[in-house]
């Protein structure tokens, strides 16, 4: 079958590779519809992560069930479904306390960019939608499995709800949807930090009420303006950058919430500053699994359109262009289709 495989920092080649098989009775084996590329998939093409060998790529997905393990129950061949890029029990305390991403048996799910993956611990992971679905909610089902829960994990860890003022550092697909995300909680005010016109229009689209293009300094200081010196009630990190991490902080007022789910990179917090901001930290990988039922009932109601998000569709075949694309900024967000 035919796969996106790494084999150094920007070389990224669609190839054959060996098909999936069941490895364990929990497994079950899908039919990719549709898989995108990550912006944290740009951390190792950009040569930010090591990549010591070749790697499958792809960590989000859509597809229809076709094979199951003997011990799978909740899904079944022909299903259509979506998955977090981490699999999990969805049983153990952990995730009854709604934190899947850090199950006792979490396991990393990969090589979605390819025409089939192969699943672990099916039962907890994959959520199956009502019937298979119209193609034009596709790639708003796509977001569910990452995008879009991560945002909206980002905005919940931010506590944004009515009333509040919610700022979110980083205007790629996790952040723009943490606008949406922030809008559907019911926040009063949602700023959009963003440098890109195609995005500034989005995020409005999204729910934005105001953007704010200015970062480090300059941008904490554009914050304060517009919220009467106090720093905004809720902040999203989409990011990971130390800049992008401090700006969330500092863009907090003394009591409020940070919600960071950009993947960090060499961020490093100072004790006194951190202490003295008096703000609430929050986030990590998102367990998108938690919100899955409810954010697939949101699409399949036509209540929100994430899918906005993908400004690149290409063949299967192409993913290296999109990687380029996305590397290059000349797009948030690339579908690739077997």
């Amino acid at each position: 079958m035919r796969g996106t495989v790494m084999h150094a920092p920007g070389d990224v080649r669609v190839e054959d590779v060996a098909p999936p098989t069941l490895q364990a009775p929990t497994d079950a084996i899908i039919r990719i519809t549709a898989a995108c590329v990550c912006g944290s998939d740009l951390w190792p093409y950009r040569g930010i992560e090591a990549v010591d060998q070749p790697r499958p790529m792809g960590h989000e997905y859509v597809g229809v069930v076709e094979e199951v393990g003997e011990a799978v129950t909740t899904v079944t061949p022909g299903q259509f479904v979506i998955g977090s890029f981490f699999a999990s029990d969805n049983t153990c305390e952990i995730c009854l306390s709604g934190y899947q991403s850090g199950c006792v048996q979490r396991q990393p799910v990969g090589g979605a960019q390819a025409e089939r993956m192969r699943v672990p611990l099916a039962d907890g992971t994959l959520v199956a939608t009502p019937e298979l679905p119209p193609d034009d909610l596709v790639p708003s089902l796509l977001t569910a499995s990452d995008v879009l829960g991560t945002g909206w994990f980002g905005a919940v860890a931010a506590a944004a709800g009515p009333g509040k003022t919610v700022a979110v550092v980083g205007d790629g697909a996790v952040g723009l949807l943490a606008v949406l995300a922030a809008r559907q909680l019911g926040a009063e005010r949602v700023i959009a930090m963003s440098r890109h016109e195609p995005r500034q229009r989005l995020a409005q689209e999204f729910g934005a009420t105001d953007i704010v293009t200015e970062r480090g300094d300059e941008g904490v200081a554009a914050i304060k303006d517009l919220t009467h010196g106090l720093g905004a009630h809720s902040v999203v990190e989409a990011v990971g950058t130390q800049q992008s991490m401090l700006q969330a902080i500092r863009s907090t007022r003394p009591g409020g919430h940070v919600g960071f789910v950009g993947v960090s990179h060499d961020v490093v917090l100072k004790g006194a500053p951190l202490f003295f901001a008096l703000v609430h930290l929050h986030g990590g990988p998102a367990p998108v699994r938690r919100f899955l039922p409810d954010l697939i009932d949101l699409i399949w109601d036509r209540r929100i359109d994430p899918g906005k998000v993908f400004d690149l569709e290409l063949p299967l075949d192409e993913a290296a262009e999109g990687y380029r694309a996305m590397d290059e900024r000349r797009a948030i967000k690339a579908l690739l289709r077997p």
